[in-house]
């Protein structure tokens, strides 16, 4: 209940991320012995609301989120930038996985910016999200694994926009119409850092979750969220100002916000007076 609210409150159009997040940490957490940890892969453009719900989760299962010594993000290009080091790397996170749960089963591991991972890299922690009972004496079917990525957004964005077309409501937009484009997009995209990876060849990625690209209404909604958390009482012409002040796409029609929500912040303290 307390995840579902948090959802509702703070992460904004994103009616399928919500849904499927919602269900699949709901079902692994009232499964007293799940066969293998929690793996989710959340695909979408900049600013939409990946790495914000990443960070709802985390707070969920350990209330200190990303200040929780369970709780641990990697970033590509901070923690493994150099493609002549995967050998290294691997080792390393190998390591630092099994010494994480041997101390707390339920650990969190975030892996931001996916789509910069050297292929082959993340191949490391295949034995841990695999269906084994223990690996060398430690169970990780406790741990959840979350990828962020913005590989797969293009797709995304086009199944959005091409629903919009025909007159269709975002809403409607299911899971199945994006799910099966968006693994096999990322399997083949070299830049996804699941290019060919045997995490994906052997379905051990139990969701790939699409976040659809926000309209000016959604934008909105962040900006007045956004006031309330700094203890301001919404006005709506400052809330105008700021989602104007957004780039939309396609050119025409202008829909989506080119950076979904990400700049709201600093484009809100212009406006601070």
């Amino acid at each position: 209940a307390a995840l579902k609210a948090q959802l509702d409150n703070r992460l904004f159009g994103q009616h399928l991320a919500k849904d499927v997040v919602l269900k699949a940490v709901l079902g692994f957490s009232n499964n007293p012995s799940p066969k293998k940890p929690l793996m989710l892969s959340l695909h979408g453009w900049a600013g939409t609301g990946k790495n914000f719900l990443s960070q709802i989760l985390a707070e969920q299962v350990h209330p200190a989120g990303l200040r929780s010594k369970f709780v641990h993000l990697f970033l590509a290009t901070l923690h493994f930038p150099h493609h002549d080091q995967v050998k290294l790397y691997k080792e390393q996170l190998q390591n630092w996985i099994r010494g994480n749960v041997s101390a707390c089963p339920s650990s969190v591991f975030i892996f931001d910016e996916m789509d910069k991972m050297h292929p082959g890299v993340i191949d490391a922690i295949k034995p841990f999200l695999d269906y084994y009972e223990e690996v060398d004496g430690v169970s990780y079917r406790k741990a959840i694994f979350i990828f962020l990525s913005n590989a797969g957004g293009d797709l995304i964005n086009k199944a959005a926009l091409d629903f919009w077309s025909s007159g269709k409501r975002r809403e409607d937009i299911q899971l199945k119409d994006l799910e099966p484009l968006l693994s096999l997009g990322v399997f083949n995209n070299k830049n996804s850092g699941l290019w060919h990876s045997s995490i994906i060849d052997r379905n051990l990625i139990d969701y790939f979750v699409p976040f659809l690209p926000l309209e000016q209404r959604h934008v909105k909604m962040c900006v007045r969220a956004e006031m309330t958390a700094r203890g301001y009482a919404v006005d709506e012409k400052i809330v105008q100002a700021v989602a104007d002040e957004m780039t939309y796409f396609p050119k025409e029609q202008k829909i989506y916000s080119d950076k979904g929500c990400k700049t709201v912040q600093a484009k809100l303290d212009i406006h601070e007076d």
